[in-house]
């Protein structure tokens, strides 16, 4: 019998709008994929079994009497525990929320469970979302699948833990410096970043406001698609979302990339990148050329201080957000996180204001490069999955802080509110996953999305698994 936990969202849907499985079976499956997988990579901090059988045994009986929803529909699915989540638990991962019950869900969670996905419960994550690693959390970190004593990369790691062992078949994530990308690398899965404001913040506990992006992770470019569907679009409970219209992103995914335009911009992303990242990311682009891409390299201007002002903004926003619990509770952060919220009281408001400034510089400089090219290519990270507790990193000689190399190549569009996409391309020398980053003009997940599906439709990096599956 085929092994539900390894297909893809897609394939899940079919069978069970053809009633060829019970939602109730693939529930179960993944339930019983969480009992056994759990324990080794710390992703679920929280397992709702009688709320996914509930949602379960409701979507069969919809679904019996004709009530289908659409390709979401009996879906088990798990959500950051940054999410609120109706009379289900949320923590933000720290001691300051560790009874938080909610009275409402987070509108994409509402969302979500519209469209009929069953949640199977809550996944581990950095602190408040304060780190790219996943090491800070109050319930410990999580681990990554590929080697347990790497890590998942962060904030969102039990997204990308769980999605890469089939302990769910989707996952929500949130991105303020690359934290949906950083894990779906690590991990080598599909993560979604949608432009700022396609999708709804409200319910979703603050890092940075003006940089936080709620998106999808799943195994590959098609299902995060069919999650985004149900994402995106306006709330007004959320003034930053857009009042664009929202495509039928997975009716985009036509396979064909012929004619695009893509910029390659060596200069920062590739050549302070590990030159095995580096030589398979290139590598990736050679197959997009096969394709009927048009790859030129690229230099984007002022791009060498984003990392500078991209600190500056989450220190000074996210210190905002927590001023009142730091004086009166400053015990209950982890103490990486609670450092990272103090030093945000000694960022000045000119530093704050000239960081702002910087912002809209980068971004008018990406709006004259996208004049030219429709995607950029990347690599997602310039290195693989580090060792929990490693502090630094040299790359081509020269040595940087491990956060610091984590969202080098990630914080540029958080500053700018563009879509990026992180998709694995390929494999280390230690078996660990390498991704590549496709980033375009706003609110152009159409186009992201189908150049990452053609290149997923001829590869199959996507359907690696880490061992012992």
């Amino acid at each position: 019998m085929t092994d539900l936990t390894r297909l893809s969202i897609a394939a899940l849907g079919d069978l069970i709008r053809t009633k060829a499985v019970s939602a109730v079976d693939v529930t179960r499956a993944h339930l019983d994929r969480i009992a056994a997988m759990n324990q080794r990579v710390n992703a679920f901090v929280l397992v709702a079994e009688e709320v996914a059988l509930s949602a379960a045994r409701e979507a069969d009986s919809e679904i019996q009497r004709g009530i289908y929803r659409g390709p979401l529909h009996g879906i088990p699915i798990g959500h950051k525990d940054l999410y609120c989540t109706k009379e289900v638990r949320t923590t933000a991962a720290s001691r300051l929320r560790q009874d938080f019950v909610p009275e409402e869900d987070a509108t994409v969670v509402a969302h979500w469970r519209r469209a009929g996905t069953v949640m199977l419960g809550k996944l581990n994550t950095h602190e408040f979302a304060f780190g790219p690693t996943n090491e800070s959390s109050m319930f410990g970190p999580c681990r990554n699948p590929w080697d347990v004593n790497r890590i998942s990369g962060g904030s969102s790691g039990g997204s990308g833990a769980a999605v890469a062992l089939g302990m769910c078949a989707g996952a929500t994530g949130s991105d303020t410096g690359g934290s949906i990308r950083i894990p779906s690398a690590c991990c080598g899965i599909t993560g979604l970043k949608p432009t700022y404001g396609r999708a709804s913040r409200y319910g979703i506990f603050p890092l940075c406001w003006s940089m936080d992006h709620p998106g999808p992770m799943a195994r590959t470019v098609r299902d995060c698609a069919l999650l985004l569907q149900p994402m995106a679009g306006h709330d007004r409970k959320d003034r930053a979302t857009a009042t664009s219209p929202v495509p039928d992103y997975a009716n985009a995914l036509a396979g064909d990339v012929k004619n695009l335009r893509v910029g390659v911009p060596r200069e920062y992303f590739y050549e302070r990148a590990d030159p095995e990242v580096a030589d398979t990311v290139d590598a990736a682009l050679r197959k997009l050329e096969e394709l009927g891409a048009v790859v030129d390299e690229v230099r984007i201007p002022y791009i060498e201080f984003a990392a500078a002002a991209a600190l500056v903004i989450y220190l000074s926003e996210a210190t905002a957000y927590h001023d009142d619990n730091i004086p009166n509770d400053a015990r209950s952060y982890t103490d990486q996180v609670r450092t990272f919220l103090e030093l945000g009281n000694y960022v000045l408001a000119k530093d704050y204001l000239h960081a702002q400034r910087y912002r809209q510089l980068l971004g008018q400089g990406m709006t004259e490069l996208f004049k030219r090219i429709d995607l950029l290519v990347t690599p997602t990270l310039p290195v693989t999955a580090t060792k929990i507790g490693q502090q630094s990193v040299q790359i081509r000689g020269i040595e940087q802080g491990v956060f610091s190399a984590l969202l080098q190549n990630t914080e540029p569009f958080n500053l700018t509110g563009l879509p990026a996409l992180a998709l694995p391309c390929g494999m280390s020398e230690k078996r660990l996953p390498i991704s590549m980053q496709i980033i375009g003009r706003p609110f152009s997940e159409a186009t992201v999305l189908r150049a990452g599906d053609a290149f997923q439709q001829v590869t199959d990096w996507h359907s690696k698994w880490p061992e012992p599956v």
